[in-house]
């Protein structure tokens, strides 16, 4: 016997978030090593966030060396208090040593982390490729733009973020929640 499907018109709420213009600051990190790619993750999430009202104003670009680099800076932005979103970007191709699997790991995991223990949302946009050409492909080519694709993660997020505050002790730290989820 199957399990009925749920459907949000039934009595208990439907809570996800919107692509819709926020007030705070997003920071872009986007590192530097594989910068033939980052530059197309990074003009593919600024432009997202620009078709969805976000404001030239409203983002930061933090360029750190590479993806190892980048889980650090985004604990200190988070901690900062000043972003209400993270947008990480950068791109690690596999080699001939197992370099790409400590640094893509570290990356992966040190940004989930950094979400986990900030409750700031984070777009993950670091590529992990096997060669350029995949990489290319991913960051605007015939495979969309993954930093595009990262920046409107972050940004839903926030807004979800913003409806979820009063249910949960765990505040979102640069978008003030909304008195009631209807005016987002």
């Amino acid at each position: 016997m199957s399990s009925p499907a749920f459907s949000n018109s039934g009595p208990g709420m439907l809570y996800q978030g919107a692509l819709t213009p926020v007030t705070g600051r997003f920071a872009l990190i986007a590192a530097r090593f594989n910068d033939l790619v980052v530059e197309r993750l990074i003009r593919g999430a600024q432009e997202a966030l620009h078709q969805h009202g976000i404001g030239p104003e409203q983002i930061d670009l933090i360029r750190v060396p590479g993806a190892w680099e980048i889980p650090l800076a985004a604990l200190h932005l988070a901690r900062s208090g000043r972003y209400g979103a993270l947008v990480c970007l950068g791109c690690v191709l596999r080699g001939q040593t197992d370099h790409y699997e400590y640094v893509a790991g570290a990356a992966a995991q040190g940004i989930a982390r950094v979400a986990l223990d900030t409750g700031l949302p984070i777009g993950f946009g670091v590529l992990t490729c096997e060669t350029l050409e995949q990489a290319m492909d991913r960051a605007g080519g015939k495979a969309g733009n993954k930093g595009a694709e990262a920046a409107l993660a972050a940004l839903e997020m926030a807004h979800l973020l913003r409806r979820l505050a009063p249910l949960s002790s765990v505040s979102s730290p640069s978008f003030p929640a909304p008195s009631s989820p209807e005016t987002l």
